[in-house]
């Protein structure tokens, strides 16, 4: 399928296709997918795509919620995955193509000015993104403008820093070098942890039918702590500045005190957290 498109910046986010992010999203691909998915099956059983649908991923990444929901759409069906990184977009392909997909296509482009016509898609994800958008309520209002009448957007967002994973890790980060957990304006993937903030935001860029609810679901790593530090610290992006604060002399104890935070959560050879995120919704 060709889908119609308008001019769009080619400009990156920086940060989000750095290549430290892209070797450990290489390097610890299928741990990642493992422990991500009962999160994205979360978002696509709520989004609940039909088949033939034809579907846009926001903030895709490295491509999911998109691949789980081109396999729900069908041939008839089409998923586009989006994402400003161009880099993050060839590892989608790549994990699109392992799966013999043909009904899903990457596409670097800005949410904030999607390069769709109006009321195009039967629905719009996005697993992880939205906390992200440099200006949330335009790239709603996009968002919105794309859909075709009565058709919904989904989203999956974080919930309170206030949980296992993060405190077991970034929490002990900041105890030791104090400071700001997250830099001034800079990407917060906690911004619609607080109750009703995300629905609203939906309902002021004109959504209807608007839903939220706070869910609990596993967030398992299948390995070790210290392959899961590395790759915590790795793949935050939104933490370096504080973990670029980190004196040398002091990595050994966080490492420990880390390793040892994680250690509470081992089951057999898995680490089970669990996770705390928001589901939101809206109808056009």
């Amino acid at each position: 399928m060709t889908i119609p498109v308008k001019p769009q910046s080619s400009s990156n986010k920086p940060g989000w296709g750095s290549s430290y992010r892209l070797v450990a999203a290489e390097k610890w691909k299928a741990k990642s997918a493992a422990m991500g998915k009962p999160v994205t099956d979360a978002l696509v059983e709520y989004a609940a795509p039909q088949l033939g649908m034809q579907v846009l991923d926001v903030a895709t990444g490295t491509g999911e919620p998109a691949i789980t929901i081109a396999m729900r759409v069908g041939p008839q069906g089409h998923v586009t995955a989006l994402d400003l990184s161009a880099e993050l977009l060839d590892v989608a392909k790549g994990r699109a193509q392992e799966r013999g997909l043909k009904n899903f296509v990457a596409q670097q482009g800005d949410v904030h000015q999607l390069p769709f016509p109006n009321d195009y898609f039967d629905l719009v994800t996005s697993r992880f993104g939205v906390m992200f958008f440099r200006d949330p309520a335009l790239a709603l209002r996009e968002i919105r403008r794309v859909l075709r009448p009565q058709a919904r957007a989904c989203f999956l967002v974080w919930g309170s820093f206030d949980q296992p994973y993060w405190q077991s890790t970034m929490g002990i980060v900041r105890r030791h070098v104090g400071g700001p957990l997250l830099q001034p304006g800079g990407p917060d993937p906690f911004c619609f942890a607080e109750p009703r903030k995300l629905s609203q935001l939906l309902r002021d860029a004109g959504f209807r039918e608007v839903h939220e609810e706070t869910i609990n679901v596993a967030w398992t790593w299948p390995g070790a702590a210290e392959e899961l530090w590395e790759y915590a610290r790795s793949v935050s992006v939104p933490f370096r500045a504080m973990l670029d604060r980190v004196p040398k002399e002091l990595w050994p104890k966080i490492d420990a005190e880390v390793h040892a935070a994680i250690g509470q959560y081992v089951r057999g050879e898995t680490i089970e957290f669990g996770a705390s995120v928001v589901l939101a919704s809206g109808s056009k």
